[in-house]
């Protein structure tokens, strides 16, 4: 394929998510959407005709007629082990949704499968891609705000999840924690470096459901820096930047509408318009794409993705065994 021609791109799943990928495709350069598959054939017909491609009513019948060279994985996370390895032994790099995996097991299997087929592996996890955290990024590298200390970040927002998949921990494989604490812990990894060591507790569970729906985590960097993370299903926490990072001469507020930097007695600088969803999906799909067109390096990497998982993995530890656990170091 010529590195001009777009990435033919496959969705698995036909869910919310997926219409969020699929809107994100259709106004990125350098993909395609040509399919989409879900068990429930109406769902995904249903998405397909809205984006001009091609419905399956299962995984296999997509990877094996709609000639896609990638696929974004969008489904329960207790799926994503066996549709992420069928996808890689047919050579079809993948992208896959936060939370990677349920368990680090299943998350090793899931990298050895993609070096094995040499194929481009990630984990979609879109704050990373938000323009405003590269900007932080940047301004931690040249020291503007001197030398970090601590993180806090709040994903916080009252969602009824009686009824969804994500607090039945079969499917997946816990609540708050494993599904908004992965983006937290992307974060912390990406501005802050490897995590050591977690301790994680758990609020009332307000919604009576199986899984938490409120949660704390407290983490430590190999550096040195420490962050505390605010996590909840039941609970609108309203506040306007869900990042911020405080160092020794500033600090840095990530926001929903707005980015500041501030610096001792200076005037608040604004640098970016906060989140934005579409522009962070879009970019992540412009890495992905890149990555199987030239060879580039991924943002997300296969180790930063099953990295994600060991953290979330020591936290359920913590949560069980009530104190700090130690993060497991990666396999090389």
């Amino acid at each position: 394929m010529s590195a001009r021609e777009p990435v033919r791109i496959g969705l698995i799943g036909a869910g919310r998510i997926s219409e969020a990928y699929a809107e994100a495709i259709a106004g990125a350069p350098g993909v395609e959407l040509v399919a989409v598959a879900d068990l429930q054939a109406e769902a995904a017909a249903a998405l397909a005709h809205r984006f001009g491609c091609r419905a399956h009513s299962s995984h296999r019948s997509l990877l094996a007629e709609a000639g896609c060279e990638a696929v974004v994985i969008c489904t329960p996370p207790v799926t994503h082990e066996a549709l992420a390895i069928d996808a890689l032994e047919q050579s079809v790099a993948v992208l896959c949704e936060k939370p990677l995996a349920i368990d680090s097991s299943a998350a090793q299997r899931m990298l050895d499968a993609a070096t094995a087929a040499g194929m481009p592996f990630t984990m979609g996890s879109k704050f990373r891609y938000v323009e405003d955290v590269e900007k932080a990024r940047g301004f931690l590298e040249a020291g503007r705000i001197g030398e970090v200390v601590l993180f806090e970040i709040a994903f916080a927002g009252a969602v009824d999840m009686s009824r969804r998949w994500n607090s039945d921990p079969d499917i997946a494989g816990g609540g708050v924690l494993i599904d908004n604490g992965t983006h937290a812990v992307d974060l912390i990894r990406h501005l802050a470096g490897p995590v050591s060591e977690v301790q994680a507790c758990e609020g009332r569970r307000v919604q009576g459901l199986e899984v938490e729906d409120t949660a704390q985590l407290f983490v430590k960097t190999e550096n040195g820096v420490v962050g505390h993370v605010d996590l909840s299903w039941s609970l609108d926490k309203r506040q306007a930047y869900f990042l911020e990072i405080y160092g020794t001469e500033g600090l840095i507020r990530v926001g929903w509408q707005a980015s500041f930097l501030e610096r001792g007695g200076e005037e608040a600088e604004r640098f970016g318009r906060g989140y934005d969803k579409v522009g962070a999906f879009r970019s992540q799909l412009e890495d992905f794409s890149s990555a199987l067109r030239t060879g580039s390096e991924l943002r997300i990497s296969a180790q930063d993705a099953l990295s994600s998982v060991q953290v979330i993995e020591a936290a359920y530890r913590s949560l069980r065994e009530r104190r700090w656990q130690d993060v497991a170091t990666p396999r090389s």
